[in-house]
């Protein structure tokens, strides 16, 4: 099989773990004996946007092809605004501004199948592409699409009820990503849900001074993260652990305020802002922590808490999010009220104070993630959506 992959999430030189898990997926694609061409688009940066702006200038420094351990990615550029301005649109734009570059593409690698990751903009472009390469085409919704586009307005709304209409096949992440997808616009016989995965990593135990104590976060540094809770929960328990300490991995608009937290707080001893790490980096820190916080109150999945997970480390998120998928409550992680220090501050104090339990929970969650959340588990059950959509299988 020979898949073309839409996605703007994708790793960049400006941001090498940007949409980390979907280059996994098509690389565990590949290693099944799958082909695979990425597009992955980039805003067009014209003057003075680059010169004002980090992520602009990223965007025009950005070159127009590359590989990704082997695996071939094209970055071509479309119009787009600042704010998401006209956003309803800006799947016709990628469409628009691709369109040369797949012909092309398509003269070596004729492709039996699209890919492409979330409904705005690269499923509705890839809804267009279908008219002059007419293969299947699913799509993969991951969170924002109905969590945040179809609230925007109510053409972003209808766009994105547009590419659920018409796809092939839509795949969720989660549950709760399929709830919302269905009850917002029907067509439940041809959603799935798919979970991503983990590649499996193993690091040699390290172990810390024995009086300190380790929460873990990692994330883009936005508000609905929850790190500011976690700052506040840490805050309430750093009498009754004086060796606790909070790492932070990730990067974001939300940094300045969350140093400005740490301050208020008199935090400055007991939290590390790392910054973004590579993946493997990041697993790493996972596998050094005692308990991985992050209460994300708008998290369609959340691969993170699977990587944590698969490290044994005991993990805390919050209920009604797409990680229920995979996390029971004392089972195998704790689950927290959103945006309630007080229910956060409990459940991080319980795994601190219960160490046996905090390593069975840990352990719990592991041997489930292994057995089922990998990218093997992934790529079998896509490869298998695919056959079904091309009738050989």
């Amino acid at each position: 099989m020979r898949i073309l992959v839409l996605s703007h999430m994708y790793p960049k030189p400006y941001n090498p773990v940007y949409g980390i898990f979907i280059h996994h997926q098509v690389k565990e694609l590949v290693n099944r004996g799958c082909e695979a061409v990425v597009l992955s688009p980039v805003r067009y940066a014209p003057f003075p946007l680059y010169l004002l702006d980090k992520k602009w200038r990223g965007y025009r420094q950005t070159p127009t092809s590359g590989t990704v351990e082997g695996i071939p990615v094209y970055y071509p550029r479309y119009l787009s605004f600042p704010f998401n301005l006209g956003g309803h649109r800006s799947g016709y734009r990628l469409a628009s501004g691709a369109a040369d570059l797949v012909a092309r593409i398509y003269v070596d690698f004729k492709f039996d199948l699209i890919h492409a990751h979330v409904a705005l903009p690269s499923g509705y472009a890839a809804l267009l592409l279908k008219e002059k390469y007419p293969v299947p085409v699913v799509v993969t919704i991951h969170g924002v699409d109905l969590q945040s586009t179809i609230h925007r307005n109510q053409k972003s709304r209808a766009a994105v009820g547009t590419v659920i209409a018409k796809a092939d096949h839509i795949v969720t992440v989660s549950n709760k990503l399929r709830r919302i997808a269905v009850d917002s616009f029907g067509h439940e016989d041809k959603i799935t849900t798919i979970a991503n995965g983990i590649f499996p990593l193993v690091f040699p135990e390290q172990g810390g001074p024995p009086h300190q104590k380790i929460m873990l976060s990692v994330s883009n540094l936005i508000k609905s993260k929850g790190i500011d809770l976690n700052l506040k929960a840490l805050a309430a328990l750093k009498d009754r652990y004086p060796g606790l300490l909070y790492r932070i991995v990730g990067a974001g608009p939300d940094r300045e305020r969350l140093q400005k937290i740490v301050k208020e707080l008199n935090l400055e001893e007991r939290v590390q802002f790392l910054g973004s790490l590579p993946n493997r980096e990041a697993v790493q820190e996972m596998s050094k922590a005692d308990v991985f916080s992050l209460p994300s109150w708008r998290e369609g999945f959340g691969v993170v808490y699977i990587e944590a997970l698969s490290q044994g480390r005991p993990v805390i998120a919050c209920r009604g999010e797409g990680i229920e998928d995979v996390i029971e409550h004392g089972e195998n992680g704790l689950l927290v009220e959103p945006q309630d220090v007080g229910s956060l501050t409990e459940a991080l104090d319980y795994l601190l104070t219960h160490r046996e339990e905090a390593d069975r929970i840990g352990a719990s969650g592991q041997k489930k993630v292994l057995a089922h959340y990998t990218w093997a588990k992934n790529v079998e059950k896509t490869r298998a959506l695919y056959r079904r959509l091309l009738g050989s299988g």
